[in-house]
């Protein structure tokens, strides 16, 4: 422990212990071998974010994996946190890559089942799925408190990992959510990122399942906010992604703006107005922002938020 009374662990999980709003951002790594785009991406996050998550083969696509951006992302000031999908590696891959990271300094993990591959740029590949999600963060709790991997075998000495999961609020049938998240935290999720909210009253309402749980006081939980750029993203989101809500009234504000900047900065507005209201929201510790390729779009959004300076936790 350390003076503060904090284990020695994670930045997030040290602004997150001291009950601090806590803010954490997204990081794609690159379909290609060019180290500059994540080196780029955390010059721009550093300081306005307490981590970043650092996605693995996001939507089923080949791209420089997460270790190696993660630890790209953490020598340019960033903190990681290193996204672990099941889709793509058995369980000696994954104990063994949560290994690697740990002792490359990253100490944040989100547990993901992963995008189904034919979503990708490879349908033809075979989905490994040895381990579900929930399993995984059982296996990673076990390997930090229990110093044992998934077979049992001890190990001298254990990662100290802050294991994190993703929760979609909004995903049918929406009465089974919370206890959906319920089976995360017993299984070992110390804190929580949920899918993008539009539907803000809706998520209220998942938050009252969560507290009549008693949940917001065993995980963080994190409210993801995706920012929009234009109409047509809101739009397409509301008709083809399945599991995300964006009420109508947000779609006709976007459409009411102009395209361009104009539409830029109702998007951002609007991203900042949640937040605003997440703060009020007993159990919600912190916003996962996801400005997917819009990088520049989150300390704007921060700023606006009133969410700086960043606390400094020790």
């Amino acid at each position: 422990m350390t003076e503060n009374g904090f284990k020695a662990g994670s930045n997030l999980e040290k602004v997150l212990a001291a009950g601090k709003f806590a803010v954490t951002g997204e990081c794609g790594p690159p379909k290609s071998a060019d180290v500059g785009v994540i080196e780029e991406k955390a010059k721009i996050l550093k300081g306005y974010v307490d981590a970043v998550n650092i996605t693995d083969n996001q939507t089923a696509v080949v791209r420089v994996c997460s270790m190696a951006s993660g630890v790209t992302a953490q020598q340019n000031g960033v903190e990681a946190i290193l996204q672990m999908t099941c889709r793509d590696r058995n369980r000696l891959a994954m104990q063994a890559d949560i290994l690697g990271a740990y002792t490359l300094g990253i100490k944040n993990v989100l547990c993901l089942t992963g995008d189904h591959m034919s979503f990708g740029n490879h349908p033809e590949a075979k989905g490994v799925h040895d381990l579900d999600s929930l399993n995984l963060i059982r296996m990673y709790k076990d390997m930090r408190d229990d110093k044992k991997f998934q077979c049992g075998e001890e190990m001298p000495v254990a990662p100290e990992l802050y294991i994190g999961c993703a929760e979609n609020p909004f995903a049918d049938p929406f009465e089974f959510r919370a206890l959906r998240l319920k089976k995360k935290v017993e299984a070992g999720a110390d804190f929580v990122q949920t899918q993008c909210i539009f539907n803000v009253p809706k998520f209220k309402k998942w938050m009252e399942e969560v507290r009549a749980l008693g949940l917001h006081k065993e995980i963080k939980i994190l409210a993801g906010i995706t920012p929009l750029k234009g109409v047509g993203g809101a739009r397409y989101m509301q008709k083809f992604v399945p599991g995300i809500d964006v009420p109508q009234a947000i779609v006709d504000r976007m459409a009411g703006v102009e395209k361009g900047p104009a539409s830029q900065a109702e998007g951002k507005k609007i991203a900042v107005e949640m937040i605003k209201e997440f703060t009020e929201i007993e159990g919600v510790a912190g916003v996962h922002i996801m400005a997917i390729e819009w990088e520049p779009a989150v300390p704007e959004i921060v700023e606006a938020a009133g969410l700086m300076p960043r606390p400094a936790v020790a």
